[in-house]
């Protein structure tokens, strides 16, 4: 007797999903342990499975095991030429120290037509990585022409220019992201640490206390804050953020207690023993 439609078993058949997309949703879903087994159970099969060598050396990396990832990301990548697994594969290479070989791959990457948005940007964040700022500029500002409304793409470029002392086209690329994404943290901080480097302090609390309404753990923000508000006389509440940024770590301690002590008001007045006795008491030491 045929199966009709409706049948439970007809249903089973039609529901049943494929093993990959499955994994992919794993992946996306940030569980790549599962993302990662299921990968496995197909290579078994068959082991030069392009798609699930790539999901396996994606669920690698994610897992924090570039070293691992490297070998199933560089099988998968002899398929064809696939911007989104070179782009994995050199993130693994510059992940494990060979930095070289991942550039070497990304800039042969970005050079295909049309050209891909994400190696432009994975490219431009590597070069930034390695302080080479003039090609992470060139690199950043081309994915820009080509992906105007990807936001990490001009956040990164306001990163490089922060580094190279542009400040001016570093407020202009933040800028442009914060239209895109207002409230991106990174955006906001971005544009707070060119404003600060600028010395326009005033501008540069404001976009402090908007990145830390999205990341109130970000001691890195706190002390720049500090040093905003203590400029700016308001010495209270400096030396409040100086105290928020040390607390819970002791690596955050240290951190603050350097950076209050060599600040505009500490090197004035503040001894590194008077500070570490501030951070820790919170009473005023004079």
């Amino acid at each position: 007797m045929a199966t009709e439609p409706w049948h439970p078993a007809a249903r089973a058949g039609a529901q049943r999903s494929d093993p990959l997309q499955d994994a992919a949703l794993a992946l996306q879903a940030q569980r790549p342990q599962e993302a990662a087994r299921i990968a496995e159970e197909v290579l078994r099969r068959d082991p030069r499975q392009a798609r699930a060598l790539y999901i396996l050396g994606c669920a690698l990396l994610m897992q924090g095991r570039p070293q691992d990832a490297v070998a199933p990301l560089e099988s998968a990548a002899r398929g064809g030429h696939n911007p989104d697994i070179d782009i994995q594969l050199a993130l693994a290479l510059s992940r494990t120290g060979r930095q070289n070989e991942a550039l070497t791959l990304l800039k042969r990457t970005a050079k295909r037509k049309p050209p891909h948005a994400g190696a432009l940007y994975t490219l431009g964040h590597l070069f930034l990585a390695a302080e080479r700022y003039e090609e992470a500029i060139e690199t950043l500002r081309r994915g820009c022409e080509i992906a105007p409304m990807m936001p990490e793409m001009s956040i990164q470029l306001g990163y490089a220019l922060l580094h190279r002392g542009d400040y001016v086209a570093a407020k202009a690329a933040f800028g442009r992201a914060l239209a895109i994404l207002p409230r991106s943290p990174d955006a906001l901080f971005g544009m707070g640490k060119a404003h600060y480097s600028s010395g326009e302090f005033n501008a540069a609390v404001g976009y402090f206390r908007q990145s830390l309404m999205s990341r109130p753990d970000d001691h890195n923000t706190w002390l720049l804050l500090g040093h905003c508000l203590l400029v700016l006389g308001e010495r209270d509440a400096g030396y409040e953020c100086f105290r928020t940024a040390a607390r819970g770590d002791p690596k955050r301690y240290g951190k603050a207690l350097l950076s209050l002590a060599a600040s505009a008001r500490g090197r004035a007045w503040m001894r590194p023993s008077a500070a570490a006795r501030f951070l820790r008491e919170g009473n005023s030491s004079s």
